[in-house]
């Protein structure tokens, strides 16, 4: 019934939340907008026609430029952290990996705080997502510089590695901070940046996370097969003519790009590729041909509810989305790690 019929049903029914998620998202926040304007900006900018003079001025820019972007944003993340995540908890076969365990997310971190001390994001809203994906592919390359030996990558240096440079690159960061807390405005904007959030995004986040978190899906679901067989082992994969070291190096760098992408326009958001996996797994199995597409739709339906509930619980104030992920993901993560300590001592 897993393989068949449950993601038959399941996949309608998120791809409906997610449509229902979207639209709420459209409509609710500091200043409400009623359904029927919001589908009429909707279909205007869509159709490319001229909005009637039954909508207001400020209606079409709080839907088209503020909530629209900002909803594209959130479901682009929230898709690219749960596909970043199935990668890795496949990868590592630990249901306890996250998008972070090699150091990308570290590195994002690390980008952006130097971009924001150099003051470089007062001058192009380019400067901030642009540095987070760079610190994140050069923490990638680093990570497997360390980890490759005779073009070989052990998937257990790989993760000491990571976790290893993730450490170093936060204590940098964090570095950084303290130096620089005279300067108390600059050090806010990075605190409340590392702690997630999509206020203030725009188109040109859009135009630019879209077309890499995009690709890394994509790649990502066309080595779904390998990423089954390097589950049951390297001799497996190997057995029925699968390039291992190949595979493997393709779905890191895949998880590196989705996660330094999501990082650079949205911050240092957790638990998104850490629990969106394993609910998607309960509906239609561990096969990775249906558990990828699946992730990516529960972890945007999942990111924009969680940026409404920002925007929401205690208006006119905006609760970090940082918080409101760990909200949901940190007891998620106590029942995940609980249940891994029983299933070992019933060993």
């Amino acid at each position: 019934m897993t393989n068949g019929v449950r993601p038959k049903i399941f996949l309608p029914v998120v791809i409906l939340l997610l449509f229902i998620a979207s639209i709420a998202a459209l409509t609710q926040g500091s200043t409400h907008v009623d359904l029927e304007v919001t589908l009429r900006v909707l279909a205007a900018k869509l159709t490319f026609h001229t909005l009637s003079g039954s909508v207001s001025k400020v209606d079409e820019v709080i839907v088209w430029l503020i909530r629209v972007p900002r909803v594209i944003v959130a479901a682009f993340v929230g898709a690219g952290l749960a596909v970043a995540g199935g990668l890795m908890q496949g990868l590592f076969r630990n249901p306890l990996a996250e998008p972070n365990i090699v150091g990308v997310g570290s590195g994002a971190v690390l980008g952006a705080v130097i971009v924001f001390l150099s003051g470089l994001t007062v001058k192009s809203a380019l400067a901030l997502p642009l540095a987070g994906f760079s610190g994140a592919l050069l923490a990638l390359a680093t990570v497997y510089a360390l980890a490759t030996r005779g073009g070989i990558t052990p998937v257990s240096t790989l993760l000491l590695s990571g976790i290893a440079l993730a450490a170093l690159l936060g204590a940098i960061s964090s570095l950084l901070i303290s130096l620089s807390i005279v300067n108390w405005q600059v050090a806010q904007e990075i605190v409340f940046w590392m702690m997630g959030g999509l206020d203030s995004r725009t188109w040109t986040h859009v135009w630019i996370s879209a077309p890499f978190i995009s690709l890394g899906m994509g790649f990502s679901l066309y080595y779904a097969r390998d990423l089954d067989l390097l589950i049951q082992g390297g001799a497996t994969a190997a057995a029925v003519g699968g390039d291992v070291e190949l595979s493997k190096r393709a779905m890191i760098v895949m998880a590196a790009l989705l996660t330094g992408s999501c990082v650079a326009v949205a911050g240092a958001v957790g638990f998104v590729g850490l629990i969106v996996p394993h609910v998607a797994s309960l509906f239609v199995g561990p096969g990775h041909r249906a558990l990828l597409p699946s992730s990516a739709l529960v972890g945007a339906a999942f990111l924009i509810v969680c940026d409404l509930l920002a925007r929401t619980v205690h208006p006119p104030a905006e609760i970090r989305l940082g918080i409101i992920t760990a909200a949901f993901g940190a007891p998620f993560f106590i029942f995940l790690l609980l249940r891994k300590f029983r299933e070992v001592s019933l060993l």
